[in-house]
């Protein structure tokens, strides 16, 4: 296993632990939100780390293009889950992201089936950065409504627009 996947494993094995914390939290801004803000930016920043690694220094694999893309959903999934049981992402907005999440991994599995590997393209970077960032935002200043509805609507719309553009790349594995 290469340098760069373990440092992907560590993200992942950062999610029980910001879930503990926002649990601890309850979703009000004290020190237990800003220790799993803390978790939270670490993690994030493993996406860019393990990235440079993998291409510095040559390993780029096949299990790395599936673990780092799942990572970041992990972990992205479970701050909005949290987000949504306070009430402050509206389950509706959860499920267009749970939906493109689905679609996008059910793609990339039909590929692998019949030889191709879908690395994250650019859309999907820009969502998942957005979406870490939008996130850190809200850990930071929970209590603003309007905020809410801003990370909200960012996070939807670049999440829509990635998945239409994998699907619109990747069309032909659909089909045999």
């Amino acid at each position: 296993m290469t340098l760069a996947s373990k440092i992907t494993l560590v993200r992942v094995a950062f999610i029980p632990v910001y879930m503990v914390l926002m649990y601890l939290s309850g979703g009000a801004p004290n020190v237990w939100m800003w220790c799993a803000l803390g978790v939270f930016i670490i993690a994030s920043l493993t996406d860019l780390v393990d990235g440079q690694i993998a291409r510095k220094y040559n390993q780029v694999s096949d299990f790395g293009k599936f673990l780092d893309p799942l990572a970041d959903k992990l972990l992205t999934i479970a701050a909005l889950t949290m987000f949504c049981e306070w009430g402050m992402v509206p389950a509706w907005a959860m499920m267009i992201i749970l939906t493109r999440e689905f679609a996008v991994t059910g793609l990339r599995l039909v590929a692998v089936g019949k030889g191709t590997v879908i690395a994250a393209g650019w859309s999907g970077k820009v969502k998942t950065a957005s979406s870490m960032i939008g996130l850190c935002v809200l850990m930071a200043f929970p209590t603003f409504s309007w905020l809410c509805w801003t990370v909200t609507a960012l996070i939807v719309v670049t999440t829509v627009w990635s998945g239409l553009e994998y699907f619109a790349k990747n069309w032909n594995c659909l089909w045999d």
